[in-house]
């Protein structure tokens, strides 16, 4: 028989653990941005990050947006040609990429490819006491460790969602205007016309950099606080995927509550 006791306590120690590392969690956010300054004088090491994060990441954004745009191009032609609006394809497939698809699938593969290396390479490190050393040795491991991969994500997370976006758009032209025989004036014309850069194109950028925030803290820190072990590491990229595509999900809802009643 159950004992509400021992369910109670299980909940109030599994709450307690939960609010004890979201509140870690802040006080690690905030350390990094104290360090900031530090990891920027050695500029080097925010570079080396940002091409581990980005260019490293750019063969599956890319051709993930090539196949997006392709299949955007196929079920928007099938859809559109029902009311006879084919020429808005372009439109369709632009709106499409740039608002939502683009900033959201490119931010979940960043934090599948570019996010669980970020958590495993740290978590390697504190398992094998590099972390431990480098405080021997007084250097701070969150402003030579933490900081720059934490900041080579953010910078890299918004250029990855445009190349994403525009290599969709690409897509889209490639199966629409080529391969089914859209006009390419229309396709090109109606997309310039629908697709406004503030409220579109600017939006998807400020999603794609909050998603890079949210993606490379989660990375960061669950590597800084995985056990020593191996199995402890392997827990931590785990947690890096799945808390990264859930935050994503939810945070991309929010913005775009916030950004439709701003455009309304």
């Amino acid at each position: 028989m159950l004992n509400p006791v021992n369910w109670a306590k299980k909940i109030g120690h599994a709450t307690v653990d939960r609010i004890w590392r979201l509140g870690f969690a802040a006080r690690f956010f905030f350390a990094i941005l104290i360090y900031s300054g530090t990891s920027f004088r050695r500029l080097h090491l925010t570079i080396r990050e940002i091409f581990f994060s980005g260019v490293l990441s750019l063969l599956i954004i890319l051709v993930s947006g090539l196949f997006v745009g392709l299949v955007l191009g196929l079920q928007g032609y099938e859809t559109l040609q029902r009311y006879g609006s084919t020429e808005a394809l372009g439109t369709l497939v632009a709106l499409s990429l740039t608002r939502e698809l683009g900033p959201v699938l490119a931010a979940l593969l960043f934090a599948s490819r570019a996010g669980s290396s970020v958590t495993a390479e740290i978590g390697l490190m504190k398992a094998t006491e590099q972390i431990k050393a480098m405080d021997m040795m007084a250097v701070n491991p969150i402003a030579r460790v933490v900081a720059p991969r934490f900041w080579g994500g953010v910078i890299a997370m918004p250029f990855l969602a445009a190349m994403f976006s525009a290599m969709g758009i690409f897509g889209g032209w490639l199966i629409g205007v080529v391969f089914i025989g859209v006009d390419d004036g229309a396709f090109w014309s109606q997309m310039q016309a629908s697709v406004d850069f503030r409220y579109d194109i600017w939006n998807g950028v400020i999603k794609s950099f909050v998603f890079g925030v949210a993606v490379s803290l989660i990375a960061v820190f669950e590597g800084y606080d995985s056990a020593p072990t191996a199995e402890g590491v392997s827990r931590a990229i785990t947690r890096t995927v799945v808390t990264s595509a859930l935050t994503i999900l939810a945070l991309d809802f929010v913005l775009t509550s916030f950004m439709f009643r701003g455009t309304s």
